[in-house]
């Protein structure tokens, strides 16, 4: 036992002896490496660090350069692009000398994904243009998640969200900019100018859009279990009576509200295609739409077509009550009234979205359609004539609903674009008749909205009729006042939809609102309150529409008139991001909407003279 305890002891002595001098040579050799690390590498990877940066900042300025470069000058677009290769060649191999592989290399694109794990479909660098007064564009981050575009500024920011819902919106290519490979994401609330590094890029960005759309519809379809949830998106206070009552008859009133809109003529097909089943709307123009036909229609511009959906949107009832006044048979006799005399042929709904856009611009902007006017038709009256009026009163007594799909409501249009009243016997017109043959589209519409004769208004519109059209005959009076003093809500809507001015005043400094407070209008009231009317603005006689309330004894009136100059100010005392209007607020205005649009009993009051 001890000689083997001795063999072992000399044995450890060994191990131990040959332990020190690994460590000591493992010190020797570490100590050196670290040396010349410090020394050596350290120096070189600051100096590469400093090279690295360099690139990165001529990278930078040469992509600036490449972005502004215009595209109608071609030298200083290739005087661009060479530096910008030239730039991307020296940044890639300071950096990772096997990532330049082709000469053309152009910066890679991660192709869309709607199932990616980070919820993130698409994402890059675009330039984006500021919608200040400069116009001045900036380079960002963009993505596309949740179903949302957002931009960041640096890596870290929280996300600035460019499209709240990319159902929403359409895009396009944007030729009309200077700047090359320009595209347009346009929403209903505003339109956003994005500009990409290249050709590609601004393809594959607008896929991506074009994709995300398409992916949030199809998962929208998806979670649609019931036919009901598939109608329209209408808020059951909006539909609710004016009276009270519980949650049952309020979604009792939105169905009978949706299917009032889909008993129209033609609107259970698209206007333009013929689709069946169309879930989106024009609410100027009044129609249904698909979804490929509404994507065209949201391009066009919000001063040619307003889209909504019909099973995304919430609807306020003034809007339903303007869909069931016009319709897409109604529209599509004014712009198709020419359809037989031209070579073109309607797209149907299997036709390529090329030939339907071919079609949507004939059709509603170049207006190719629609009946010509004769030269004479384009000169204002120059005198008034109450003659007109009481013509066209009693023929539209005497049509059968235009909902229905008669036709007489169609007799007084053509009538009309005749610029002849002749559908009278003598004994119900008076003995002097007016020549309607100088009536411009103004002047139609003019007549018209106070009728509440939508087709008429609708012609008139068609023709190029301006929605402000100002009679110097009848105090400066516009088509919009015109529906004031006829109590019409649904024209007045119709008529602001078009662009009609809700501050435009008359000779007496009076607007709508002036006219609606005075004729104690409550349900105008509120619409031109929500639309933006100024309660502040002062007539001739120096009174504030609020004075004008008071004077009158209209406790409605005045109440709707304080609560919204008080939501204001509650607005501007929170600043620059305050609510829209506080729930009480909301809740007000929505059932005087309510009223305004089903019980218009309930809301009448005392009037007083219009010339006090």
């Amino acid at each position: 036992m001890a000689e083997c305890l001795d063999t072992f002891s000399k044995k450890l002595h060994v191990i131990l002896d040959a332990q020190g001098e690994v460590i000591e040579t493992t010190q020797k050799s570490v100590k050196t490496k670290l040396q010349n690390f410090v020394k050596e590498d350290v120096r070189r990877f600051k100096d590469v660090r400093k090279e690295f940066e360099r690139n990165s900042e001529t990278l930078e300025g040469a992509l600036v350069r490449n972005a502004q470069a215009p595209r109608g000058k071609q030298h200083e677009v290739e005087e661009a692009s060479n530096a910008l290769l030239n730039a991307r060649r020296a940044f890639r191999a300071g950096a990772l000398d096997y990532v330049l592989e082709d000469v053309s290399y152009d910066d890679s694109i991660m192709d869309f994904n709607a199932d990616a794990a980070n919820g993130i479909a698409m994402e890059g660098y675009l330039y984006k243009r500021a919608s200040n007064a400069f116009k001045t564009w900036s380079r960002r981050w963009f993505s596309i998640q949740k179903n949302q575009l957002v931009y960041q500024k640096k890596f870290k920011d929280q996300p600035t969200v460019v499209v709240e819902d990319l159902r929403l919106c359409t895009v396009k290519p944007s030729t009309d900019n200077e700047r090359r490979f320009c595209f347009e994401v346009v929403s209903p609330s505003k339109s956003c100018l994005l500009q990409a590094d290249s050709e590609r890029q601004q393809q594959a960005w607008i896929s991506a859009v074009q994709n995300s759309i398409a992916s949030a519809f199809q998962e929208r379809r998806e979670d649609t279990h019931s036919p009901e949830e598939k109608k329209f998106s209408v808020s059951t206070s909006s539909l609710a009576s004016g009276g009270g009552g519980g949650s049952a008859d309020q979604e009792n009133e939105g169905c009978k509200a949706l299917e009032e809109v889909q008993a129209i003529p033609g609107n259970r097909q698209c206007c333009d295609c013929g689709e069946p089943g169309p879930d989106w709307a024009s609410i100027n123009l009044g129609i249904t739409l698909c979804i490929v036909c509404s994507g065209i229609h949201r391009s066009l511009g919000v001063h040619f077509s307003k889209v909504r959906s019909l099973t995304l949107d919430s609807w306020e009832p003034e809007l339903i009550k303007l869909m069931c006044e016009l319709g897409n048979t109604v529209i599509n006799r004014i712009y198709e009234a020419r359809i037989d005399e031209i070579t073109i042929k309607k797209p149907h709904p299997s036709s390529p979205r090329g030939d339907k856009e071919s079609w949507i611009r004939s059709k509603y902007v170049e207006k190719k359609f629609i009946h010509k006017l004769p030269e004479t038709g384009r000169n204002p009256p120059l005198r008034r004539s109450s003659n007109v009026i009481k013509s066209i009163k009693l023929c539209c007594k005497r049509r059968i609903n235009v909902k229905k799909g008669c036709n007489m409501g169609f007799n007084i249009i053509f009538l009309l674009k005749r610029r002849k009243i002749n559908c009278l016997p003598p004994s119900d017109v008076a003995e002097e008749e007016e020549d309607l043959s100088t009536l411009h589209p103004g002047a139609l519409l003019y007549r018209s909205a106070a009728l509440q004769n939508f087709p008429v208004m609708a012609d008139a519109l068609a023709h190029g009729a301006d929605v402000n059209w100002v009679n110097m005959a009848e105090e400066t009076s516009t088509p919009l006042i015109q529906a004031v003093t006829a109590n019409a809500l649904a024209a007045c809507e119709f008529l602001l939809q078009n662009g009609a001015n809700v501050n435009q005043v008359d000779s007496n400094g009076r607007g709508p609102l002036h006219h609606a407070t005075i004729l104690g209008h409550t349900g105008l009231v509120c619409l031109f309150l929500k639309r933006g009317a100024d309660y502040n603005a002062r007539d001739k006689n120096q009174k504030d529409p609020i004075t004008i309330a008071v004077d009158n004894a209209n406790a409605d009136i005045v109440t709707l008139l304080r609560i919204a100059k008080m939501n204001k100010e509650m607005r501007e005392m929170d600043g620059a991001f305050g609510q829209s209007g506080d729930e009480t607020y909301q809740d007000i205005f929505r059932d005087f909407s309510h009223m305004a649009s089903n019980n218009p009993e309930k809301l009448k009051r005392r009037s007083a003279d219009p010339k006090s």
